[in-house]
């Protein structure tokens, strides 16, 4: 059944042509992935798709029926309405029946509750009511009463996905859906998208996501669009296919062009009407010999400045906000050409190391020795901080006027822009006008174009393409310095770290062999191994304490329960941003002094509810 069509579509801003006459459409069901370098229009066809903006031509045909939920890469909200308004907001009958019930629970209103539980159970909503419990506790949005204008960039993206899965629209369309995700939630995302029977559009650039999903994918490239019909593993087999099949015809053409031309030069001067038609396919000829494909791509081979033996040593380092320990004897000399991951929890230190080593944050206690010939560059998750309405070749002259590579040529900054796919109608543009990638891929240029040989990377794959990235790992693969590098991309993270600090909490930092998938398969093997010997240990124990605990819980422990998951949310929040703002070191003593204080009461507050709801949890 075809739930959606793309009939000749044709967009351009001014001379740039995004996609001419293109064509495709999507069953019942079937579950397509986007892709296309930044820049190419994946986000302007999704808003086109969905009348946030429009075509130059064509048409976009949906069936009548068809009810479609779109994720924007940056949504928009009223700031002033609370997360329980926008995630009720809908037209959906149980949905609202779930808001006021909520709503009647959360005010006591016994009357209310009564009225409702009959509707409730008339309805059969207490499977929506769990599925939309589900789906918010997986994305931590439980403080329901917070202002929308309360939240940040992530937490906001999460909130506008949970309200489309609330919903369970027929036709999901996503884009960038795992920006902003840790790795829990992706793979519980995963598993949801798997199992949902609506029919999916999306842009991601996750490719483990993305292989996972999607068993449909369609390119943009060269104004056309391509249908693959299989996973991430199969589009790339078959666009190298479909890549040498092209150059093999313009070969093809090529050889028969010389021919051609030289009959060209040959032929009399009186022009028969069959000589007028060879000389007609002559010129569709020297068309088709001049659009060889080469994947292009960028060239990550820019200087790294020379590495001396020392690197980087740190001994016994230590940092604790007020009580909470977040680094307890650190010690590890970095050696040349390794690659680091860091993993973690929020709250562990992560982002503390980073800052220690930039010089952003000083640690309480320890060694830390540079090298001399060290060179530091920090690519930060925030991303680029410039005036939008700067152009975007003096962004780069502000840096240098000339770039040198690593075999020793320099070029302009012109040219160096060339080199990373900015060509020269979009050097004189403002950086306003760029997409959200190209401007990610600016802000890598930038930190690149310095020479460093220490690169520190904060989430480097949030908004670049799929191709951008391939090219940024083969770059690391072979970098001749050091990396470390944050993200919650398991596919880059596989490709590039050789090995792992996992900060477990409580100061401490283990230093794992292996990439990413290797370590999370270790410590799904130990919670298995934990749990298993848990159980053994205590079945006695359970059969003693049985008794006591065949009770269930009360009304009122069941609403104390409730209201529990919604205090360690909102705790849990409030002790991320906290260690957020302590590790920005642009805080005052007395006010950093404030906010470690106050970190330390959510620790104890946060470890006496979840032991109450730990106790509660046992009787359910």
């Amino acid at each position: 059944m075809n739930y959606f069509q793309v009939e000749n579509l044709t967009k351009s801003f001014g001379d740039l042509i995004l996609f001419e006459d293109i064509s495709f459409s999507i069953h019942k069901g079937q579950k397509f992935a986007m892709i296309a370098k930044n820049g190419a229009g994946k986000t302007t066809m999704l808003n086109i798709i969905t009348k946030k903006d429009t075509a130059d031509s064509g048409n976009i045909i949906f069936r009548n029926d068809v009810s479609v939920g779109y994720l924007e890469q940056n949504p928009v909200f009223n700031e002033e309405k609370t997360v329980f308004d926008e995630v009720f907001s809908s037209s959906n009958q149980l949905i609202n029946l779930i808001r006021d019930y909520e709503k009647a629970v959360e005010l006591d209103d016994k009357k209310a509750i009564e009225e409702l539980l009959v509707k409730m159970d008339t309805l059969k909503a207490w499977d929506h009511e769990v599925r939309v419990k589900q789906i918010l506790t997986e994305l931590k949005i439980l403080n329901l009463d917070q202002k929308i204008k309360e939240l940040s960039g992530g937490q906001k993206k999460r909130l506008a996905l949970a309200n489309l899965l609330i919903n369970k629209p027929d036709f999901i369309i996503l884009d960038e859906p795992t920006n902003h995700l840790d790795i829990d939630m992706i793979e519980w995302l995963e598993t949801y998208l798997i199992n949902n029977t609506a029919t999916l559009l999306m842009v991601t650039h996750d490719r483990y996501f993305l292989d996972r999903v999607c068993d449909n994918i369609i390119e943009i490239d060269d104004r056309k669009v391509f249908h693959y019909k299989g996973n991430y593993s199969y589009f790339l087999d078959k666009r190298e296919e479909r890549i040498a099949n092209t150059n093999a015809e313009v070969d093809k053409a090529r050889n028969l062009m010389r021919k051609e031309l030289e009959w060209m030069r040959r032929m009399p001067k009186a022009r028969s009407t069959k000589a007028k038609s060879r000389i007609d396919s002559f010129y569709d000829l020297q068309e088709k010999a001049s659009t060889k494909k080469s994947d292009e791509s960028i060239k990550l081979n820019v200087k790294t400045a020379r590495l001396g033996k020392k690197i980087l040593e740190i001994s016994y380092l230590n940092k604790s906000f007020g009580d909470v320990k977040i680094l307890k004897d650190f010690t590890y000399i970095f050696k040349r050409n390794e690659k680091i991951g860091i993993v973690g929890n929020n709250g562990t230190g992560k982002s503390t190391l980073l800052n220690i080593i930039t010089g952003n944050i000083k640690a309480d206690s320890g060694k830390f020795d540079v090298g001399e010939t060290v060179v530091f560059g920090y690519y930060k998750q925030e991303g680029i901080k410039i005036d939008e309405n700067k152009r975007v070749i003096d962004v780069v002259r502000d840096i240098a006027e000339v770039v040198e590579l690593s075999d020793g040529h320099k070029m302009s900054v012109s040219q160096f822009l060339n080199y990373f796919l900015f060509p020269n109608d979009r050097q004189y543009i403002p950086v306003s006008k760029l997409s959200g990638g190209e401007k990610r891929r600016l802000y890598l240029m930038t930190v690149l174009m310095k020479n460093p040989n220490f690169l520190i990377l904060d989430e480097p794959t949030n908004d670049l393409d799929i191709f951008t990235l391939n090219v940024l790992e083969d770059f690391l693969q072979n970098y001749q310095g050091c990396v470390i590098a944050v993200s919650h991309d398991r596919y880059f993270m596989d490709k590039v770290v050789d090995h792992v600090f996992a900060f477990e909490g409580d100061g401490k930092v283990k230093d794992f062999p292996g990439n990413y998938t290797i370590y999370l398969d270790k410590k799904e093997a130990e919670k298995k191994l934990i749990s298993a010997k848990s159980k053994t240990d205590t079945s006695d124990k359970n059969v003693r304490v049985k008794p006591e605990r065949e009770r269930k819980l009360t009304f009122n422990e069941k609403r104390e329960f409730e209201q529990l998951e919604i205090d360690i949310a909102t705790f849990e929040e409030e002790k991320e941003e906290l260690e957020k703002q302590m590790n920005s070191g642009d805080l005052p003593s007395d006010e950093l002094i404030k906010k470690a204080n106050r970190f330390s009461q959510l620790l104890e507050i946060l470890e006496e509810k979840e032991n109450r709801w730990l106790e509660l949890s046992e009787l359910l």
